[in-house]
């Protein structure tokens, strides 16, 4: 393989061509990826095999990969709680990735679940999630919602403004029962993400701040069908460094101090938003070591100023769900394309097209995501050159992977699998240019399943009343 020692100057600093553009990046990849003679396995299941029997754009999700690093996340909490003397919980993000299949596996491995609409409650209830297992959240409840999760039994609901706590009081005295809810606490802590990851910034719509927070709570402890069980908090997503979730945790000990004045609060959430490797430049922090300097720090927070250790619950999604999965796409146009540079030369890349796009990983359009990609349907010889992958959309912006390198003689058919789209994908997918929604396969122990049927061209029109025999019959 030749090595190439240049850098390549339409490439970001950050992305170097790689000594074999075959090799997949420990920490981005699914550790349980590899390749065979011609082909690229997830699970012990051919990915050549997927795209048979459920052809591209397609979401592959590892079963064992996501149960792992949710039972990780779970064992690493509880045993940093216990270090200090109390308890700990995991409420999985479903925001992030959200089917039947996944309740099923993250409930029987013990963890909660955060849902922030109707529509995610009523999921996370259809795959057997215990309703007192739910946080419900969401800036703009609707009455309907409130009364769904109440009627449910849902563990607590999140408020996100003053007007939510009579909403809440009504709804259970009318259904005559008494509703544990929290509040929801904009620290003010400046995450160093993505301006639209940010939750916890001043100018935004989520929570509320300290001082308007510690009125709603004192609202909810007079009345008669609410009980306060907590704060909660959540700073932003996709954050690799602990600062933040530090000092946000110390604003949320000083409110916390202030409320046990007048009543107790049973809990403190810590939220999500812990980041993942989506490229070989990235370097997220372990979480066997991010979440023990949280909880000690609230601990020394609370020991120093005589305060009891709250329970702490933290809420993540994408480190669960993101690294899991993989979206595999079919090649179909290859062309190079040259750029003039400041210094008057001329430097090109290959625009590799794909068979999906924006439609189905917005991130990149939304955020300027960046992302990994390789060949795995065969194994290539040729040299790395540099790319951009790019979906089938009508938007210049319609991008999968910004720059990546990928052997030189990339071509029409090859089947490209992008890493660490089991979060956000999905979720966020749509049918932008009357594309249909891939189709979401688990892979576990050489097994696959189908976890969420795609969708074709007849779903659409099925659902669109202008189109149709009975339309085109009307007189």
């Amino acid at each position: 393989m030749t090595v190439i020692t240049t850098a390549h100057p339409l490439a970001p600093s950050w992305r170097q061509a790689p000594r074999d553009p075959n090799a997949l990046h420990a920490g981005v990849w699914p550790a349980h990826m590899a390749r065979n003679h011609h082909d690229m396995e997830i699970s012990g299941v051919g990915i050549s095999e997927l795209v048979e029997s459920y052809g591209t754009p397609l979401y592959v999700m590892d079963q064992a990969e996501l149960v792992a690093r949710a039972t990780k996340m779970k064992s690493v909490v509880e045993s940093a709680c216990d270090a200090h003397g109390t308890t700990g919980s995991v409420y999985y993000a479903t925001k992030s990735f959200l089917s039947g299949h996944v309740i099923s596996w993250l409930a029987q491995a013990g963890l909660g679940f955060d849902v922030a609409t109707g529509g995610e409650l009523a999921i996370a209830l259809a795959g057997g999630a215990p309703a007192s297992s739910l946080e419900f959240q969401g800036n703009n409840k609707s009455l309907e919602e409130i009364r769904q999760a109440i009627s449910a039994g849902v563990g607590a609901i999140v408020m996100d403004a003053p007007i939510e706590a009579d909403r809440i009081n009504d709804i259970a005295q009318e259904l005559g029962v008494v509703q544990a809810v929290m509040v929801r606490v904009n620290t003010g802590v400046h995450a160093d993400t993505h301006d639209y990851l940010a939750t916890a910034r001043e100018d935004q719509k989520f929570g509320l701040s300290p001082s308007e927070a510690f009125d709603l709570a004192q609202r909810a402890r007079e009345l008669p069908n609410l009980e306060f069980v907590g704060l909660h908090s959540h700073i932003g997503s996709q954050i690799f460094a602990v600062e933040g979730f530090v000092e946000s945790a110390t604003r949320l000990v000083d409110l916390y101090a202030r409320l046990l004045e007048t009543g107790e609060v049973p809990t403190m959430n810590l939220g999500g938003g812990f980041g993942i490797a989506y490229t070989e430049a990235d370097d997220p922090m372990d979480i066997a070591d991010l979440i023990p300097q949280i909880v000690d720090h609230v601990a020394h927070e609370t020991s120093s100023r005589g305060l009891p250790m709250p329970h702490l619950a933290f809420e993540p999604g994408r480190i669960i769900s993101g690294p899991a999965g993989i979206t595999v796409y079919r090649v179909g146009v290859v062309k190079p394309v040259a750029a003039t540079l400041p210094d008057s030369s001329v430097a090109t890349r290959l625009y590799v097209s794909v068979d999906g796009g924006m439609s189905d990983n917005a991130r990149p359009a939304l955020y300027g995501a960046h992302y990994s990609a390789r060949i795995v349907s065969r194994v290539s010889d040729a040299p790395p050159a540099l790319v951009r992958v790019v979906g089938k959309h009508c938007e210049s912006g319609d991008i999968v992977v910004d720059a990546d390198f990928l052997p030189g003689d990339v071509a029409p058919g090859d089947i490209l699998a992008v890493a660490a789209t089991g979060a956000y994908c999905y979720s966020l997918a749509s049918n932008y240019n009357a594309v249909g929604r891939p189709s979401v396969v688990a892979v576990h122990q050489g097994t696959h399943e189908l976890m969420v049927e795609g969708e074709t061209v007849a779903n659409l029109i099925a659902r669109d009343r202008g189109l149709g025999s009975t339309k085109r019959g009307a007189h």
